[in-house]
Protein backbone atom coordinates (compact mmCIF):
# COMPACT_ATOMS: atom_id res chain seq x y z
CA UNK A 1 0.00 0.00 0.00
CA UNK A 2 1.26 3.49 -0.86
CA UNK A 3 0.12 6.97 0.05
CA UNK A 4 1.13 10.36 -1.30
CA UNK A 5 2.41 12.48 1.58
CA UNK A 6 3.86 15.96 1.12
CA UNK A 7 4.35 15.44 -2.59
CA UNK A 8 6.02 12.04 -2.56
CA UNK A 9 4.77 8.48 -2.64
CA UNK A 10 5.45 6.57 0.56
CA UNK A 11 5.23 2.80 0.86
CA UNK A 12 3.42 1.61 3.95
CA UNK A 13 3.89 -1.77 5.56
CA UNK A 14 1.11 -4.02 6.74
CA UNK A 15 -1.18 -1.34 8.16
CA UNK A 16 -4.92 -1.84 8.43
CA UNK A 17 -6.82 0.52 6.11
CA UNK A 18 -9.05 1.36 9.08
CA UNK A 19 -6.14 2.76 11.11
CA UNK A 20 -6.68 6.49 11.71
CA UNK A 21 -4.55 8.52 9.30
CA UNK A 22 -3.15 10.47 12.26
CA UNK A 23 -1.61 7.31 13.73
CA UNK A 24 0.06 6.46 10.43
CA UNK A 25 1.41 10.00 10.02
CA UNK A 26 2.83 10.24 13.54
CA UNK A 27 3.71 6.66 14.47
CA UNK A 28 4.76 5.16 11.15
CA UNK A 29 6.02 8.19 9.21
CA UNK A 30 7.36 10.37 12.05
CA UNK A 31 5.40 13.45 11.00
CA UNK A 32 4.66 15.33 14.19
CA UNK A 33 2.90 18.42 12.83
CA UNK A 34 -0.59 16.96 13.27
CA UNK A 35 -1.35 16.42 16.95
CA UNK A 36 -3.65 14.05 18.81
CA UNK A 37 -6.07 16.32 20.63
CA UNK A 38 -9.49 14.83 21.20
CA UNK A 39 -9.55 11.79 18.92
CA UNK A 40 -13.06 12.74 17.81
CA UNK A 41 -12.36 15.27 15.05
CA UNK A 42 -13.65 18.09 17.25
CA UNK A 43 -10.61 20.19 18.21
CA UNK A 44 -8.68 20.44 14.93
CA UNK A 45 -5.19 19.75 16.28
CA UNK A 46 -4.84 16.82 13.86
CA UNK A 47 -5.80 18.75 10.71
CA UNK A 48 -4.10 17.89 7.43
CA UNK A 49 -4.96 18.76 3.85
CA UNK A 50 -6.47 16.04 1.67
CA UNK A 51 -6.36 17.22 -1.93
CA UNK A 52 -6.19 20.76 -0.54
CA UNK A 53 -9.19 20.43 1.77
CA UNK A 54 -8.77 20.59 5.56
CA UNK A 55 -9.53 17.21 7.14
CA UNK A 56 -9.35 15.82 10.67
CA UNK A 57 -6.83 12.98 10.48
CA UNK A 58 -7.76 11.47 13.86
CA UNK A 59 -11.18 10.43 12.59
CA UNK A 60 -10.23 9.68 8.98
CA UNK A 61 -9.20 6.09 8.27
CA UNK A 62 -6.10 5.54 6.17
CA UNK A 63 -8.36 4.17 3.43
CA UNK A 64 -9.91 7.64 3.09
CA UNK A 65 -6.55 9.10 2.07
CA UNK A 66 -5.49 6.47 -0.46
CA UNK A 67 -5.26 7.77 -4.05
CA UNK A 68 -5.30 11.31 -2.68
CA UNK A 69 -2.63 13.87 -1.87
CA UNK A 70 -2.03 14.41 1.85
CA UNK A 71 -0.21 17.51 3.05
CA UNK A 72 0.96 17.94 6.62
CA UNK A 73 2.48 20.96 8.33
CA UNK A 74 5.90 19.62 7.37
CA UNK A 75 4.96 19.75 3.68
CA UNK A 76 3.92 23.41 3.50
CA UNK A 77 7.31 25.03 2.97
CA UNK A 78 8.77 25.19 -0.53
CA UNK A 79 12.46 25.44 -1.32
CA UNK A 80 13.21 26.26 2.31
CA UNK A 81 10.71 29.13 2.39
CA UNK A 82 7.90 28.91 4.93
CA UNK A 83 4.32 29.11 3.74
CA UNK A 84 2.92 32.64 4.33
CA UNK A 85 0.57 31.29 7.00
CA UNK A 86 3.49 29.71 8.87
CA UNK A 87 5.43 32.97 8.56
CA UNK A 88 2.42 34.94 9.79
CA UNK A 89 2.24 32.80 12.93
CA UNK A 90 5.92 33.41 13.60
CA UNK A 91 5.75 37.14 12.89
CA UNK A 92 2.72 37.65 15.11
CA UNK A 93 3.85 35.21 17.82
CA UNK A 94 0.55 33.37 17.51
CA UNK A 95 1.44 30.31 19.55
CA UNK A 96 1.50 29.96 23.28
CA UNK A 97 1.62 26.24 24.03
CA UNK A 98 1.57 25.52 20.29
CA UNK A 99 -0.73 22.52 20.46
CA UNK A 100 -3.50 24.02 18.32
CA UNK A 101 -1.10 25.70 15.92
CA UNK A 102 -1.03 22.85 13.41
CA UNK A 103 -4.81 22.88 13.05
CA UNK A 104 -5.04 26.64 12.86
CA UNK A 105 -2.33 26.84 10.20
CA UNK A 106 -3.67 23.99 8.07
CA UNK A 107 -7.22 25.35 8.25
CA UNK A 108 -6.02 28.80 7.18
CA UNK A 109 -3.91 27.37 4.34
CA UNK A 110 -7.01 25.62 2.98
CA UNK A 111 -9.06 28.82 3.33
CA UNK A 112 -6.48 30.98 1.58
CA UNK A 113 -6.19 28.42 -1.23
CA UNK A 114 -9.91 28.92 -1.86
CA UNK A 115 -9.99 32.63 -1.09
CA UNK A 116 -6.61 34.41 -0.72
CA UNK A 117 -8.37 37.64 0.24
CA UNK A 118 -10.64 36.20 2.94
CA UNK A 119 -11.77 38.92 5.31
CA UNK A 120 -11.71 38.76 9.10
CA UNK A 121 -15.24 37.38 9.38
CA UNK A 122 -14.50 34.60 6.89
CA UNK A 123 -11.35 33.77 8.84
CA UNK A 124 -13.30 33.65 12.12
CA UNK A 125 -15.95 31.43 10.54
CA UNK A 126 -13.30 29.05 9.19
CA UNK A 127 -11.50 28.81 12.53
CA UNK A 128 -14.69 28.45 14.59
CA UNK A 129 -14.23 24.68 14.86
CA UNK A 130 -10.58 24.79 15.90
CA UNK A 131 -9.99 24.94 19.64
CA UNK A 132 -7.28 26.99 21.33
CA UNK A 133 -7.16 26.37 25.03
CA UNK A 134 -4.50 29.00 25.74
CA UNK A 135 -6.59 31.87 24.42
CA UNK A 136 -4.27 33.20 21.70
CA UNK A 137 -7.24 33.98 19.46
CA UNK A 138 -6.27 37.63 18.95
CA UNK A 139 -2.73 36.69 17.91
CA UNK A 140 -4.10 33.97 15.61
CA UNK A 141 -6.34 36.51 13.88
CA UNK A 142 -3.36 38.87 13.52
CA UNK A 143 -1.33 35.97 12.07
CA UNK A 144 -4.09 35.30 9.54
CA UNK A 145 -4.13 38.96 8.52
CA UNK A 146 -0.33 38.90 8.19
CA UNK A 147 -0.55 35.74 6.06
CA UNK A 148 -3.11 37.41 3.78
CA UNK A 149 -0.71 40.35 3.40
CA UNK A 150 2.26 38.03 2.67
CA UNK A 151 0.23 36.13 0.08
CA UNK A 152 -0.60 39.40 -1.65
CA UNK A 153 3.05 40.48 -1.58
CA UNK A 154 4.13 37.15 -3.08
CA UNK A 155 1.56 37.55 -5.83
CA UNK A 156 -0.52 34.63 -4.63
CA UNK A 157 -3.60 36.69 -3.90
Amino acid sequence: MEIKINGRMVALGAISPETPLLYVLRNDLGLNGPKYGCGLGECGACTVLIDGVAARSCSLPLSGALNKSVTTLEGLSEAGQLHPVQQGFIDEQAAQCGYCTNGMIMTLVALFERNPQADEQEIKNELAYNLCRCGTHIEILRAAAKARQLLAERGQA
